[in-house]
């Protein structure tokens, strides 16, 4: 956050020597107010777009449980396992709640609850801590 802050600040001291550069050595007479109040304006709003995206990237935490790990598709088609039943059985080994799960899936509560019974089902358990141990030692899950 320090390094966002003194990289403003920087941007913003050098967009104000800039201006003043402009003002009085090439455009004194020529440029109007109303000129620099579309540069400010311009460059606070570039400035404003790079912040906002900064600050989302970091916020995100779907995928896998590991960055680049993908199920085995014939594992998934022996177990009869969706795939959105297996990116549910993701959450939860991470230890979310089906709420939690819902709200990051984008699905209603009674869809994770449905698709936690089929999982729990299809891997033969009869609690979620079952379910994930089960997975972990087919090799669905790291």
């Amino acid at each position: 956050m320090k390094r966002i802050i003194l990289i403003y600040g920087f941007v913003l001291a050098l967009a104000v020597a800039l201006l003043k550069m402009l003002e009085y050595r090439f455009f004194y007479r020529q440029l109007s107010a109303e000129i620099y109040i579309g540069i400010i304006g311009v460059l606070f709003t570039a400035l404003g777009i790079w912040i906002g995206q900064q600050v989302v990237k970091k916020k995100r935490v779907f995928g896998p449980v590991k960055p680049g790990v993908k199920p085995d598709e014939a594992l998934l088609i022996k177990t009869g396992i969706s795939k959105r039943e297996y990116e549910v059985l993701e959450l939860m080994a991470l230890g979310f709640s089906n709420q939690e799960i819902a709200d990051k899936l984008y699905i209603s509560l009674n869809t994770v609850k449905t698709h936690s019974a089929n999982l729990f089902l299809k891997l033969e358990a009869r609690r979620r801590t079952q379910a994930v141990q089960q997975a972990k030692k087919l090799g669905l899950i790291p």
